[in-house]
């Protein structure tokens, strides 16, 4: 019996060897790549049932950052509204009953605008976004349809210094301005949306936005309405920002509002006797102007750190003039405290995070605009009325936004956030994160 032995390898045949086994290893790993994933055993069926074919739903799309957006904007507003009926609960008791309304008189109201405004929201935030780009334009004319009825006798009537308000029958009442800034917000985007390639030249950024913009605004002003006309400026400025308008063209018409800004204030007594009296600084309740602004440092002072408790306000009986609406955050810092009134605070932060994430979400730039437009409009007037009972601010008369007493406002703000809603839902396109960078216009 023979042994055959084998010689040594040179050392380039085994250099050869070893690269062939790299090759074959880097095939085996690509094809192990390629191939489907085998499906994870499962648990055999019990015996004597048969196992329906379950829907599989990817926990990750479920969970995705649109869906991420949404939840935080529609959890934030609910607890927004939930929060205002028991401050208006707490701080309507006394004037509701002084009224001859029961103690729960203007609650119940309170709570059947949110009724009507909660599901409008969800139907709002359920419409594609397309439909909103359709009907923008009808969507204005009918805002400012309803606005010129405050001017027919009989329908139209004044509150609060302001004509600014109609009555249909003996127990409804409306605020049209409210509704027009929503219509004013969808129509601004739509406009703004066609023309992005043309927002360079200052012809396409007056037509028709300028001319639209005043008579909305103007007709609110005609009804003495300045501190809802403030909030219209801002709403179209924020518009115009967010779609990319030059900021020279922005600063110019900055300066005409305020040259007739300065003008309007010097029209009508109460209105320059307010406005006196706030850059003079209020230190004599005795004088009419300074009545409520000083019951409100005085009420919020009164809260401390902790406050007096829920309920337990001193400034709600009849001492301090629209304790439930315009000046429902004294109300809050006297019970709930600086604590209190810093946690509605960040509730206004959070609201426009939220906002932000919509707004970032979207390359679609007429969601883009709207979302900047209900943004604007909401955070910036919480911050106005909060900036109006902490003094900082003329008395200027607008509610704070979810949480104030009115069902015009809490309507016209749900909707305005189911607009938004629809965009958070349906984003037009985003990535893994949900946060794809916006196209940026130079701004030079």
């Amino acid at each position: 019996m023979t042994t055959t032995q084998r010689r040594p390898l040179t050392q380039q045949e085994r250099a050869r060897a070893a690269q062939q086994a790299a090759a074959a290893q880097a095939r085996a790993a690509r094809a192990a790549a390629a191939a489907p994933a085998a499906p994870a055993p499962s648990a055999p069926p019990r015996a004597g049932r048969s196992r329906p074919a379950a829907a599989v739903v990817p926990v990750k799309r479920l969970f995705a950052a649109a869906q991420t957006n949404y939840f935080l904007l529609l959890g934030v507003t609910l607890f927004l509204v939930i929060f205002g009926l028991v401050m208006v609960l707490s701080s309507s008791t006394i004037e509701s009953f002084s009224s001859d309304e029961g103690f729960f008189g203007r609650f119940t109201r309170q709570g059947l605008f949110a009724v009507v405004g909660i599901p409008l929201m969800l139907i709002a935030s359920r419409m594609p976004p397309t439909f909103y780009k359709k009907w923008a334009w009808q969507l204005l004319l009918f805002g400012g349809g309803l606005q010129l009825l405050v001017f027919v006798p009989g329908i139209g009537f004044g509150y609060g210094g302001n004509n600014n308000w109609i009555r249909i029958g003996e127990s409804f009442s409306a605020q049209p301005s409210e509704f027009v800034k929503v219509a004013l917000i969808v129509w601004a985007g739509s406009v703004l949306a066609l023309k992005q390639d043309r927002l360079e030249e200052w012809k396409q950024i007056a037509l028709p936005i300028v001319p639209v913009a005043v008579i909305a605004i103007g007709f609110v002003m005609i009804g003495k309405d300045l501190g809802t006309a403030s909030v219209m400026v801002m709403i179209v400025f924020g518009c115009l920002f967010f779609a990319g308008v030059k900021l020279k063209h922005l600063f110019v018409g900055a300066a005409g509002v305020a040259v007739l800004a300065m003008f309007f204030s010097t029209v009508g007594a109460s209105r320059s006797s307010r406005i006196a009296s706030w850059m003079n600084g209020c230190v004599d309740a005795a004088v009419a102007e300074c009545w409520q602004p000083l019951h409100a440092t005085w009420a919020l002072a009164a809260g401390g750190l902790f406050g007096k408790g829920l309920g337990n306000s001193v400034a709600k009986w009849n001492w301090l003039p629209e304790a439930s609406s315009d000046y429902i955050f004294a109300i809050i810092g006297e019970e709930l405290g600086l604590i209190g009134a810093i946690v509605v605070l960040v509730l206004f932060v959070v609201l426009a995070i939220a906002f932000v994430r919509v707004l970032r979400s979207t390359l679609d730039p007429f969601a883009r605009i709207v979302t900047a437009g209900v943004m604007v409009w909401v955070i910036g007037q919480a911050f106005v009325n909060i900036a109006v009972v902490l003094g900082v601010l003329p008395v200027l008369g607008v509610p704070l936004p979810l949480i104030s007493a009115g069902g015009s406002a809490l309507i016209a703000n749900l909707l305005g956030i189911g607009v938004v809603l629809s965009f958070a839902r349906t984003p037009a396109a985003a990535d893994e994160e949900g946060l794809v960078p916006s196209r940026v216009r130079s701004r030079a």
